[in-house]
């Protein structure tokens, strides 16, 4: 009898959960369907405040990291190259750590379009709304990054660069980097994995600095922030489109990747970078 009992408050247990799961379904599909907006939403403009901030910051550490290398070890390159890494794997995961709760620290349009993308067809994510107010903001967040990280260093607020980096070869490394970096967050958000996200990015990112041919930029609006700073990080602006062309190809190869291995990802679309406050209507 003692046995059966057990067995019975076991199964009285997991039909509670299950009904939970259900009911914060209906819940969620219930906002949807009427435009009722839950509690737990964050503003719209507050998210794309902190993904300009985010992005900015995180452009500011790459950049100046790659100047504070290029003082430091003037004569070694290997050395100014894993200065800059270490700093930018570090800076990039207390970004997520910090933005992530408000946006989600996409920080990246690629990252952005692949949510809203993965996402539409079972509402989760982002909204064709929010991506168009992401992008920008990361952009604009990027180019500040870079000016902020300039006249840290007495630099002129705006150099442009003029380091190029030009070759099918470099574009083929930021597919690479790019595709992987899709594949990462998405699979670790279906996953239910988000919560590693900070430490696994960052980690990515910093040994991408050293497998990839491209060092790894990864991200349409960084690339067009570095293109403000003539530093050890910069890239010249008619370098910027091959890049950007190259990003998008690896986005769209990761977003593939990821219909093999995890089919169902877009279900976990609000989870991305980091799991985050319901997305919804704007305040």
């Amino acid at each position: 009898m003692t046995e059966v009992a057990g067995h019975h408050r076991e199964d009285s247990s997991m039909n509670q959960q299950v009904a939970v799961r259900a009911a914060v379904t209906r819940r969620r599909e219930r906002f949807r369907a009427d435009g009722e907006q839950p509690v737990s939403v964050t503003p719209l403009w507050r998210r794309v405040v902190a993904e300009g901030i985010g992005t900015g910051l995180l452009v500011t550490i790459v950049v100046g990291s790659g100047i504070a290398a290029a003082k430091l070890s003037p004569d070694d390159v290997g050395l100014q190259l894993l200065e800059n890494a270490f700093a930018t794997a570090l800076g990039l995961a207390v970004l997520i750590l910090m933005i992530g709760p408000v946006s989600g620290a996409h920080f990246n349009p690629v990252v952005s379009v692949a949510d809203w993308w993965l996402g539409r067809r079972t509402g989760n994510g982002l909204t064709a709304q929010d991506l168009g107010a992401y992008i920008p903001a990361q952009i604009i967040g990027a180019v500040l990054g870079a000016v902020l990280a300039n006249l840290m260093y007495g630099e002129a607020a705006v150099s442009w660069s003029t380091t190029e980096r030009t070759a099918p070869h470099l574009w083929l490394g930021e597919v690479v980097a790019t595709a992987g970096l899709v594949v990462l967050i998405f699979a670790l958000a279906a996953s239910g994995r988000a919560a590693v996200a900070p430490a696994a990015v960052g980690a990515y990112i910093g040994s991408a600095y050293w497998f990839t041919s491209s060092t790894s930029f990864a991200n349409p609006a960084v690339t067009i922030g570095r293109a403000f700073s003539d530093t050890f990080a910069g890239i010249a602006p008619g370098s910027v489109p091959g890049f950007v062309i190259a990003q998008i190809a690896g986005a769209a190869v990761g977003v593939g990747v990821l219909a093999l291995l995890y089919p169902q990802a877009g279900r976990a679309a609000d989870d991305v970078v980091t799991s985050h406050a319901e997305t919804g209507a704007s305040k």
